[in-house]
């Protein structure tokens, strides 16, 4: 059974951000080993030069590495490439098909992903050129994982 997890920069704060991930972390067992690992989140000043803010996404950076260790990285990044939700549920189904079995999906903080990530990913991934706060962002990103998953079994969810 393929492993998909999420690395994520900080912790969700609200519960009601909470319950919607645990529901599709609950949905997605029946297709993957699904989790979801936090990092904390570099402490930054409240007006954070711009060596402060790289030095943090590097140090942030370097634990989601070790997290996504023997993983293929998706990296959630602005820049990265925009695709529909049938072009991710055959990207994922590659991965599962050609011996991979483990794919980390990457959230960088509010700050977004340091260099070192988006260098070492495999694939960067943008959900929209509109920016989403971090929170809501891993909650689609859990709903787009299971509609994948949906799609590879020709799951009634996706029309």
């Amino acid at each position: 059974m393929m492993k998909v997890d999420m690395v994520c920069v900080g912790k969700l704060k609200e519960d009601y951000w909470r319950e919607a991930c645990a529901e599709y972390e609950k949905r997605l067992s029946r297709f993957c080993r699904f989790s979801i690992r936090e990092i904390p989140e570099h402490r930054l000043p409240d007006r954070p030069s711009a060596a402060q803010v790289r030095a943090a996404l590097e140090a942030e950076g370097e634990k989601m590495l070790a997290a996504a260790e023997g993983s293929q990285k998706v990296a959630l990044c602005i820049e990265g490439d925009l695709v529909s939700s049938e072009q991710l549920a055959r990207r994922l189904e590659r991965l599962g098909t050609d011996g991979t079995g483990k794919v980390s999906f990457l959230i960088g903080s509010s700050f977004g992903l340091g260099g070192n990530v988006k260098e070492k990913a495999d694939f960067r991934l943008s959900m929209s050129p509109m920016t989403f706060p971090h929170q809501l962002a891993r909650v689609m990103l859990c709903e787009q994982i299971y509609r994948a998953f949906e799609i590879i079994h020709h799951g009634k969810y996706h029309k």
